[in-house]
């Protein structure tokens, strides 16, 4: 067994936090981009096209989270590397939820930083425990872990909320919101019929239409006045259902 050498752990820890970091914000990056691409779907009507983007766009995000996770846990190792650094042949309580997923999802990452530092956890607390681990024995690796590992197809009530949400934030009319429009609308002609004056409702504007203009898209404008902020904020509300 290698010995535990705790000047290697700790650095390897920094460099598992700055390479995850660096990931994730990659892997943001390329999500603004995706939801750009839905959002032209959608303004194209190529609905079918759009939903199988997000379903991959929710996988994702789901894995950002995983990898949010995953730093947290190495900058709680690095805040408590006391606990870490002593010679104990199980995790201190304080630390052992931290260690414990660590072993448990980095393989689930393409990290090779993590999984350096998953094998050197290995190897300081055994191959019994690290066994353990890996069977979930004893419930040792929290849900909010679990649930980010499980590859599952999103639901079609979720896909269509993503859609809805994404439709929103872009201002691109589509969904529920746009047939509830409509439907006003027909109200509306309705009554002015049967008050004497004959007038068209109003129609969903186009995007393109919109900004003809200065050619830039609504979703675009939308994207560069707050990034995106708020309705990363109701994604997550949504996946939390």
């Amino acid at each position: 067994m290698i010995p535990w050498n705790a000047p290697k752990a700790k650095v390897q820890l920094r460099l598992s936090v700055q390479r995850l970091r660096t990931l994730q914000q990659k892997k943001e990056a390329q999500a603004k981009a995706s939801r750009r691409d839905i959002a032209t779907l959608l303004e194209r009507g190529k609905i079918e096209t759009a939903r199988i983007k997000v379903e991959s766009l929710i996988n994702e995000d789901i894995h950002v989270e995983l990898l949010e996770l995953l730093e947290l846990y190495c900058e709680l190792l690095l805040a408590r590397f006391g606990l870490l650094d002593q010679n104990n042949r199980a995790p201190d309580p304080a630390i052992h939820e931290g260690v414990s997923s660590i072993i448990y999802a980095a393989p689930r990452t393409e990290l090779k930083e993590l999984q350096v530092l998953r094998d050197i956890l290995m190897h300081k607390y055994g191959r019994e425990f690290s066994i353990g681990v890996m069977e979930n024995r004893n419930n040792c690796i929290t849900d909010r872990v679990l649930r980010k590992l499980v590859v599952d197809a999103p639901s079609m009530e979720l896909v269509d909320a993503y859609l809805r949400e994404l439709a929103k934030g872009y201002g691109i009319p589509w969904g529920l919101d746009v047939a509830q429009d409509a439907g006003s609308g027909s109200d509306k002609v309705k009554e002015s019929k049967e008050g004497g004056e004959e007038r068209q409702p109003d129609e969903p504007s186009n995007v393109a239409n919109e900004e003809a203009a200065d050619a830039l898209p609504v979703y675009k404008k939308v994207e560069e006045e707050d990034d995106f902020d708020a309705l990363s904020k109701r994604f997550a509300a949504l996946k939390k259902r």
